[in-house]
């Protein structure tokens, strides 16, 4: 599924990680030693990144998203989900607006299959 991120011309990698930083899942292309690797490095991100909300006047305003800019490229970070991020490289000429919205439609796909339903009573000690 993550596979169709990179379907919009400059889209490089992408992985889906957990708020702990462990990766869930990665593009095919995508050795997993260095998906490993970013989904660590991102999830940091995203921590930083929800500090900042200093700057919102409402404090129950939550973080949506990051954006970091390289020399040759992008780093997309959005949520997706309860304790999940998604995380796209892009190169420097990628459509932004083309990029974000398919994040965005990829997050609203991955939520039917990362919600885990509430557990029930499993039987209680007695």
């Amino acid at each position: 599924m993550l596979d169709s991120a990179l379907e919009i011309p400059g889209a490089l990698h992408a992985v889906l990680i957990s708020a702990d930083g462990l990766l869930m899942a990665r593009t095919k292309d995508f050795d997993k030693d260095n998906a490993d690797r970013v989904a660590a490095a991102m999830s940091g991100v995203q921590s930083l990144s929800r500090s900042l909300a200093f700057f919102a006047d409402d404090p129950g305003q939550r973080w949506q998203q990051t954006l970091v800019e390289f020399d040759g490229g992008w780093v997309f970070l959005i949520s997706a989900g309860e304790g999940a991020y998604l995380g796209v490289s892009a190169s420097q000429d990628i459509d932004m607006q083309d990029i974000t919205f398919r994040m965005q439609q990829l997050v609203g796909q991955l939520g039917k299959f990362l919600a885990a339903p509430p557990r029930e009573n499993l039987g209680a000690f007695q």
